[in-house]
């Protein structure tokens, strides 16, 4: 029987990494080309851990400076914590005391940090997606020396390779409809499906084309998109490689 606690630890982790979610969230929503934001949207400039890259999502010298909380970074910290807590939560409920568990958490908060950023701006940056790719496979290959994990580390680094080339066929196919962002962040989807198996991956992949391809329809048909219109498929992707993800888990249960 899975431990509640686990579950329990797994959403407060998520909350609290979801809480330092906006900040590198703010920064990164900008147009290609344009450099990553170093300035609050008051105009000071952002400092603390890792070069201001982490740290709340209001500016602490809004508050000293104008005697308020100043304005919010993105969203605000309430959503990609609720967000992120759920994920966790899943994935946790999903996978139980599994070695692998711990990938995915760690996966979590960037993947909602990626999604968030194409939402805003129809851009999955570098910066996060081949960082996350090659942490995906590192993470999952020193997971598959642990007793009780449940998949293959081969089979991901394959799935990786599969889903990441597919994606890329697609953008090569049709540039317009598919970025070259959302071929690099396939690589870390593919890993991550791959490890619990080919159909784990088939569906997942699928699933975030699905649900892609249904939204981008849904606008068309309410007339707020055209066929020109770029749409962010990142959040899509991720969602679909959630759901493969718990299904895979619950699989090997």
């Amino acid at each position: 029987m899975l431990p509640p606690l686990l579950i329990v630890l797994a959403a407060a982790y998520g909350a609290a990494a979801g809480l330092l979610v906006p900040r590198p969230l703010y920064r990164l929503a900008v147009e290609s080309g344009e450099p990553w934001r170093a300035e609050c949207p008051c105009g000071h400039a952002l400092t603390g851990p890792a070069r201001g890259w982490l740290g709340p999502a209001r500016c602490p010298r809004c508050e000293t400076d104008e005697g308020g909380a100043g304005p919010a970074y993105g969203p605000g910290p309430l959503l990609p914590a609720v967000l992120t807590a759920l994920v966790c939560a899943g994935l946790a409920a999903a996978t139980g005391v599994r070695p692998e568990l711990a990938v995915w958490l760690l996966l979590a908060p960037p993947a909602v940090l990626l999604a968030g950023v194409d939402r805003a701006v129809n851009r999955l940056p570098d910066v996060l997606t081949l960082p996350m790719a090659a942490a995906a496979s590192a993470l999952l290959g020193a997971a598959a020396l642990l007793p009780h994990s449940a998949g293959s580390w081969p089979r991901a680094l394959l799935g990786g390779v599969v889903l990441g080339g597919a994606y890329l066929v697609l953008f090569l196919i049709s540039p317009r409809g598919m970025g070259l962002g959302d071929a690099k962040l396939a690589l870390t989807l593919g890993v991550a499906l791959g490890w619990y198996g080919w159909p784990v991956l088939f569906w997942g992949g699928f699933a975030g084309v699905l649900l892609g391809s249904l939204y981008a329809m849904a606008l068309v048909l309410a007339r707020k998109a055209g066929r020109g219109t770029p749409l962010a498929f990142g959040p899509f992707m991720i969602l679909g490689a959630g759901a493969g993800l718990v299904l895979g888990a619950l699989g090997t249960g």
